[in-house]
């Protein structure tokens, strides 16, 4: 990634930690929810590659291909399922923003220090998409009063917890977005 190395390790630790935790929920999940975080753990991890800065280091131009080619499958196989709900929309339209962040990033695209790359309208709708995506998942992990004499909450485990899930997908998004202002 290029721009300041801290900020790129800081998205580095970040897209690890929650490729590993996607990775972690995968063992307490089963059918949708199991594949889901699955996919989730690959784009963690995929992101936390592409954002080790470029001064740091020098990674080999087949790379960004091979980068491409891995988020295009994911693409593909979230092409299906993306027609029954929005999460695998999402997970469609992030699998195609890192394809289109691979390309742009590979050398010989064009993309030069401080030189802006890509296609303009491409990243100003996927930096809307995920501006939306960020609040709204932002929203939706604000707490909510308990009702008076209700039930006690059950226990859950720790890797299967919806907050957990949907903050691991805010951390996601906030990264994504990091990243394409990064372009």
């Amino acid at each position: 990634m290029h721009g300041p190395a801290m900020s790129g390790w800081l998205l580095v630790a970040l897209c690890g930690a929650t490729g590993a935790y996607c990775l972690a929920r995968m063992r307490s999940c089963s059918g949708e929810a199991r594949k889901a975080a699955g996919g989730e753990a690959l784009m963690g991890f995929g992101m936390a590659a592409m954002a080790v800065p470029a001064t740091v280091l020098a990674v080999p131009e087949w790379t960004w291909t091979v980068y491409a080619a891995v988020f295009g499958a994911a693409a593909l196989h979230a092409l299906w399922p993306a027609r029954r709900g929005t999460r695998h929309l999402h997970h469609l339209v992030g699998s195609l923003a890192m394809v289109y962040m691979a390309v742009v990033m590979a050398p010989g695209s064009g993309h030069t220090g401080h030189a802006s790359a890509g296609v303009p309208v491409l990243t100003g709708a996927l930096l809307a998409y995920y501006t939306v995506y960020v609040l709204r998942s932002g929203l939706r992990l604000m707490p909510v009063p308990a009702p008076a004499g209700g039930a006690a909450a059950a226990t859950v485990a720790w890797g299967a917890q919806p907050e957990l899930a949907l903050a691991c997908r805010l951390a996601m998004g906030i990264a994504m977005l990091a990243m394409l202002f990064a372009l």
